[in-house]
């Protein structure tokens, strides 16, 4: 008989991380958002009611990977070094990628992650009047391909 996952003797625990060394981390996560043409155009032209939604996003994108552990349970609180976050804006789509950085004794990709994912939703919530269809529904507009697109674990930076 399989033996189950998750029992009501299991008690969520934060992972000791206390005896790793601390070594420098780097993780870069991407994902897109699918938009309309004329939303796209839209950005691009700077005419969207809500203000510039990359540069906003891009501002998301940091607060979010910084506070990652008050977002995700049990994830660790990580002394960030730096997030760049770039995106690249497509005929129908938006990409983002964010790389996050530091010197700690876990890695950063839910950082990475978390910042991928306010990115995308916060262009979708500057741009979603522009998406709509007559009822008030999201057809065409979808968030995808969220993922680490790399790790990196004590590089040398020389």
């Amino acid at each position: 008989m399989a033996k189950k996952m998750h029992t009501m003797e299991q008690r969520p625990t934060m992972v000791d991380i206390t005896s790793k060394p601390v070594i420098y981390r780097e993780a870069t996560a991407t994902g897109r958002i699918l938009l309309k043409k004329d939303t796209i155009k839209r950005i691009q032209q700077g005419r969207i009611e809500k203000g510039d939604p990359l540069a906003t996003a891009r501002i998301a994108a940091i607060l979010a990977a910084k506070g990652t552990s008050g977002l995700i349970p049990l994830c660790h609180p990580i002394p960030i070094t730096a997030v760049e976050v770039g995106e690249e804006v497509g005929e129908g789509s938006i990409e983002f990628r964010v790389k996050v950085k530091a010197t700690s004794r876990t890695g950063v990709e839910m950082e990475a992650l978390t910042g991928i994912s306010l990115a995308l939703l916060t262009v979708w919530d500057m741009t979603k009047q522009y998406e709509k269809n007559e009822e008030g529904q999201y057809p065409t507009t979808r968030i995808e391909n969220i993922q680490v697109l790399q790790k990196v674990k004590e590089v040398s930076r020389e």
